[in-house]
């Protein structure tokens, strides 16, 4: 099983980020699925990719070539696709991905969590989307969204299908991965 996380590329000024990130990294292992994401090695991204490979699990980066030529790109990854832009790296994870992960981070999480959650809304993609509310990092976004279902703007089924825990082992589960 494929599972894609969405994560920053700064670890956050707590060391429980960091922490997060490789009991992810171990969960995905335990239960044997493969690590999809932006491919690149630096903040949680490059934390959570480190430690797939550590455990010996395998780990899918997909990256924008403008990042790769900034040097971000993870080179010791099992697999790297170079893409043309970000469009495309949102598009080829989710063509990859039997499951979605949001682990904290900035812009570029937010984007691709908002991203996935569209086309969950508009069946374009059918997977299990989880947030990963390490530290309570989301909970003033889950206050938003319920906020915008109360309002009328979003659908409470829409929200409904979001998984959220507080840890990687529960949310795994949560989002149907069976353990090994």
């Amino acid at each position: 099983m494929n599972i894609c996380v969405f994560c920053g590329s700064s670890s956050g000024k707590d060391a429980i980020y960091s922490e997060a990130a490789k009991a992810l990294a171990s969960a995905l292992v335990k239960h044997n699925c493969t690590l999809v994401y932006g491919g690149g090695n630096i903040g949680l991204m490059g934390i959570l990719a480190d430690e797939v490979l550590r455990l010996n699990g395998k780990v899918i980066g997909i990256i924008p070539d403008f990042l790769m030529k900034r040097e971000v790109g993870h080179k010791g990854i099992t697999q790297l696709e170079i893409v043309d832009s970000m469009h495309e790296r949102k598009r080829r994870m989710a063509e990859l991905a039997d499951a979605f992960i949001a682990m904290p981070g900035g812009w570029g999480t937010l984007d691709e969590l908002a991203e996935i959650l569209t086309w969950k809304q508009l069946s374009l993609v059918q997977e299990p989307i989880g947030i990963l509310n390490t530290n309570s990092f989301f909970t003033h976004l889950l206050a938003q969204m319920k906020l915008m279902a109360a309002d009328g703007f979003l659908g409470e089924d829409s929200l409904s299908q979001l998984k959220v825990a507080n840890t990687p082992d529960e949310l795994i589960t949560l989002l149907g991965v069976k353990a090994n």
